[in-house]
């Protein structure tokens, strides 16, 4: 025991506790090749390989199915169809069951899994797939929803309406109005890691199963349902995915399924890893949109009403695009005050996979519908765009209801664009711009500031909770387990620095452990950017419930009023005397005090009635602003990203230096969408942008050649959140609205700026080539 006169509590700084700029605790392993995914575990004696058999129509009943060659292929052990699923042939993350394991009789877009080669090798398994022959009925089939009436095309699930105010009066009675229409593309994950899952057979139902998924809860209740066994026969596992950013939220349930079918079946460990082009043609994507928009307004640029319609392509099956939908509706306001306001959303079937979660989860879909309007209004009064957008912000008393009836009380995003508008020097840029465009036969630049406002919670409301275990050793280490999933966003590092802080302990007393449904049930899927304020809430919590029993111990061991237990960097005072925290921690063992707790967080406040579509979906909003500047080549339609500055509002961060990452990356992940990433599906249905050579994800050499990119240092979270910090995955990803809009300014400058260009999205080079020429013919013509 140490006794000396207490020193100041802020002489001294534990290593690495929250608000500290550590890196990535498994950053130095993903450089060195030395951090273990699944496909990097050893491999168990015997395991066998499987490999999905797809359809080859968009739609259509099957009349045959002679497998018989492919079971003879060489190394083939099984081959597992529909009739070989024990439980139940469904793995709809919602409960629509209208999403089979294996399709059964009939397939409903071209890609569609029909049976599933398993087989000694990897290789062995690809190359029997290719022996099936199977015959089809063909049927009609929808691939685009352009062409389709969104109020009586098919839907895959209930839509939804938001509306407050009378819109159609409201436009109708405005000085000005217009109408329009927007096509919005999709999205690949396009993950590094892909799809993977590795099931292990135990004794009785038992099975165990490494799966690249962001919701090992549900993953282990697809495998149960599909095996016909209790949720408490399967343990699913994950330490790391490489990447995700939606697509393994749910997209992991079918190789996991049939892992597990097929390791119960033959009492051998089953492992399926499909090659890029099946992972990309078999699994869903960022749903694409057409956005119906018609808008009144004043001579200023002040608007009245609007009413939006969002038709979405959704697949063959409902997946999550029911709540991708809702969210678009929730944010097609942006930072925006719709004075009366209409918004449906037409969640249409379509002969593709099922679109699913991706980054932003619809939210972005419904800004850039908001931008648009907002750019068109400018164009129609003659304004920067960047005036109208301030004309219309979100404000105070009776301009700060949603058109989900939700209160916005955590309003800064007035600071934050005055901010960025003035570190960026947007004003004298834009007179630069114009006088470069004025001289510049066939280079144009463009320039534009584009506000987010993101809301934070699942919309599920039961979604918005978390566990978290944790020990603490004789030692003083701790071991740490939470619902949270890694795929290299950095949650298990925030939740290790809030753990760490609240013992006062440095962070490589904190072991971070993998996330097992064995250790914490019923979790969410890390998604919807709540995973640190989940997770590290719930974290907390336990670590807490330790921490108090250890405050009582040494309270009543040596006799102090409570409040004379001060936790210390790496000690703790009682009284008059410090003692090394592995030294009061061994004490209370030794005293029989519990070292271990069980944590749990749930969101407060929030509350939705979708029949009604008023409540307070979410806790609080993440606001950012980005100024992107480019230049364009208007006889190639090329482009290039010249600089973009960010200022982006993450609360009190965690950890600054993962939050810049994430802000850095979500802006490039966001630029790609809206202007390399292009779906493309042909006459027949069938994706042809399925491999890296046709699907163009960002290059590092197209980051903007400026990337300014700061959080703001003066905002912290009006709720309670985890040390008040901010939610960070999502919210960043629309920042590169600013890019797509000044594209747009840029094409505009051809016509003199008279002309809105409407420039759909993603903007590839063609796209822009073409509307400029569109721009060029429509001013000439007067």
């Amino acid at each position: 025991m140490n006794k000396h006169a207490a020193p100041d509590i802020k002489a001294a700084r534990i290593k690495g506790g929250v608000a500290t700029g550590q890196r990535h605790d498994s950053a130095h392993k993903h450089v060195t090749g030395t951090a273990i995914y699944i496909d990097d575990m050893p491999e168990p004696e015997g395991l066998l390989h499987g490999c999905l058999g797809l359809s080859t129509v968009a739609h259509g009943r099957i009349t045959r199915l002679d497998l018989s060659e492919v079971r003879k292929a060489p190394g083939v052990v099984d081959v597992l169809t529909a009739k070989d699923i024990p439980g139940e042939n469904d793995i709809s993350p919602t409960g629509r069951h209208d999403e089979p394991v294996l399709a059964d009789g009939l397939c409903e877009f071209h890609g569609q899994p029909i049976f599933c080669v398993i087989a000694t090798t990897r290789e062995a398994a690809r190359r029997a797939t290719r022996l099936a022959r199977v015959d089809y009925e063909e049927l009609p089939f929808i691939v685009d929803v352009a062409g389709v009436n969104p109020k009586k095309g098919k839907l895959v699930t209930p839509p939804l309406t938001l509306s407050r105010g009378d819109a159609k009066a409201a436009i109708r009675n405005a000085p000005k109005r217009l109408k329009g229409r927007m096509a919005l593309g999709g999205q690949d994950h396009f993950y590094l890691e892909g799809q993977i899952a590795l099931a292990v057979p135990g004794e009785d139902h038992d099975v165990t199963v490494y799966s690249s998924t962001q919701h090992p809860s549900e993953v282990q209740h697809m495998v149960a349902h599909a095996l016909g066994v209790p949720n408490h026969a399967v343990t699913v596992e994950i330490r790391r995915m490489g990447g995700g950013f939606g697509g393994k939220e749910t997209q992991g349930n079918q190789f996991a399924a049939l892992a597990a079918i097929a390791a119960k079946k033959h009492g051998r460990a089953v492992k399926i890893r499909p090659d890029r082009d099946d992972d990309m043609i078999a699994t869903g994507k960022r749903h694409d949109f057409v956005i119906d928009y018609e808008v009144g307004f004043d001579e200023d640029g002040s608007i009245h009403g609007v009413d939006f319609m969002f038709a979405a392509r959704c697949g063959f099956s409902s997946d999550l695009s029911g709540p991708v939908t809702d969210r678009a509706l929730f944010h097609c306001d942006n930072t925006y005050f719709w004075p009366a306001v209409h918004a449906k959303s037409a969640p249409l079937y379509t002969n593709t996979v099922s679109n699913t979660a991706f980054r932003g989860f619809g939210g972005p879909q419904g800004m850039v519908g908001a931008e648009r309007v907002i750019e068109e209004v400018a164009f129609a009064t003659g304004k920067d765009p960047l005036e109208i957008r301030k004309l219309n912000f979100y404000g105070v008393d009776d301009r700060n209801v949603t058109p989900y009836h939700q209160t916005v009380e955590d309003n800064i995003i007035g600071r934050i664009v005055a901010e960025l508008e003035e570190s960026a020097d947007y004003a004298r840029r834009r007179r630069t711009i114009a006088a470069f465009n004025a001289n510049s036969r066939f280079v144009k630049r463009g320039i534009a500031l584009t506000p987010v406002k993101f809301g934070i919670s699942f919309t599920a409301t039961h979604f918005n909770q978390a566990g978290a275990l944790v020990h603490v050793y004789t030692d003083g280490s701790v071991h740490l387990n939470h619902g949270g999933t890694e795929m290299g966003q950095g949650l298990y590092l925030k939740v290790a620095q809030v753990v760490a802080e609240e013992f006062q302990i440095d962070l490589d007393q904190v072991k971070i452990t993998a996330t097992t449904t064995g250790k914490v049930p019923n979790t969410s899927a890390t998604a919807a950017s709540s995973g640190s304020d989940l997770n590290g809430m719930a974290a907390q919590n336990a670590a807490r419930q330790i921490k108090d029993r250890l405050t009582d111990f040494a309270a009543q061991t040596y006799q102090v009023p409570r409040d004379q237990v001060v936790f210390l960097p790496n000690r703790v005072r009682v009284g008059n005397q410090e003692i090394a925290f592995a030294d009061i921690v061994k004490q209370a063992y030794m005293a029989r005090i519990q070292l271990s707790a069980a944590g749990f967080y749930k969101t407060p406040k929030i509350h939705w009635n979708r029949d009604k579509g008023a409540g307070r979906p979410f806790y609080y909003f993440a606001y950012g602003a980005a100024c992107s500047e480019v230049s364009i080549d208007t006889l190639t339609g090329e482009y290039v990203v010249e600089r973009a500055d960010i200022l982006h509002d993450a609360g009190r961060s965690l950890n600054r230096a993962i939050d810049l990452g994430q802000v850095e990356g979500g802006y490039i992940q966001g630029m790609g969408w809206l202007t390399t990433e292009e779906l493309w599906w042909d006459d027949k249905g069938r994706l042809r942008t399925h491999a890296p050579s046709t699907y163009k994800i960002p290059l590092a050499s197209d980051r903007p050649k400026i990337f300014n990119v700061r959080l703001a240092d003066w905002p912290e979270a009006a709720e309670p959140t985890v040390h008040r910090s901010k939610a960070v995955g999502e919210p960043p990803f629309p920042l590169a609205i600013s890019v797509l809009h000044a594209l747009s300014d840029a094409v505009a400058s051809v016509a003199g700026h008279t002309i809105c260009p409407r420039l759909d999205a993603p903007a590839t080079p063609e796209r822009v080539l073409m509307a400029v020429e569109r721009l060029k013919a429509e001013a000439a013509r007067g």
